[in-house]
């Protein structure tokens, strides 16, 4: 982990890869001469986001897209259609990290290697839950919710391809929703994803710029 004024980063190895939050929209020289320096010498992948777009990363041989930050506003939602329960058990997280994995296609975890994105430690992290769906018995979808500071976020929202298109994200999104209807809650929202979290309430902040050392293909 590396903190500074202006972004947080997360240095992996070569299946990891680094990790960078951009957390203020006027990083000084020091600061980007150093995260430049980061995504030189990663080991693997590179991905960094910064939600102001203000900093320019391209001349590091990097890709740039946008997706936007949505905000979805205290207020009730409905019951989901599939079963969603909330990960207590190491085997369901290990579900939710495959599903994850298939999901986003994050080849960089393949062969998988069980705890590597999501590790048990995380069952028992305060402010954080995994939620996943199940379809006919099988689990189908999966995401992360984090409350921090009386705000809520979601991550990881992935559906296995084997069960897209049967409902299973507005099940897990409306099943980890639950116990946040009394927050503000966050996302970023593919442009797939878009329309989904649209009818569930949520409307769009601003935009978000994403980086990606390629080659990449950014989120449909």
């Amino acid at each position: 982990m590396i903190r500074r004024r202006g972004f947080v980063a997360v240095d992996g190895d070569e299946r990891a890869g680094l990790r960078i939050l951009i957390q203020e929209s006027d990083l000084d020289p020091g600061e980007l001469a150093e995260l430049s320096e980061l995504v030189r010498r990663a080991a693997g992948p590179v991905n960094a986001e910064d939600p102001f777009s203000s900093t320019d990363l391209s001349h590091l041989g990097m890709r740039g897209w946008q997706m936007p930050v949505m905000l979805r506003p205290p207020g009730p939602v409905g019951e989901p259609v599939l079963d969603v329960f909330r990960v207590r058990r190491p085997e369901d997280l290990r579900a939710a990290e495959q599903i994850v994995i298939e999901g986003f296609e994050l080849d960089g975890f393949k062969p998988y290697r069980p705890g590597e994105l999501f590790p048990t430690a995380l069952i028992e992290q305060p402010g954080v839950d995994v939620f996943v769906a199940s379809h006919d018995g099988v689990a189908a979808g999966a995401c992360v919710s984090v409350v921090d500071d009386g705000v809520g976020s979601h991550y990881w929202v992935g559906t296995s391809p084997a069960f897209r298109s049967r409902g299973v994200g507005r099940a897990v999104m409306l099943g980890s929703l639950a116990h946040l209807v009394d927050l503000p809650v966050t996302l970023t929202a593919s442009k797939l994803g878009r329309p989904l979290y649209e009818s569930l309430g949520y409307t769009v902040a601003a935009p978000s710029t994403w980086w990606a050392s390629a080659p990449v293909t950014p989120p449909r």
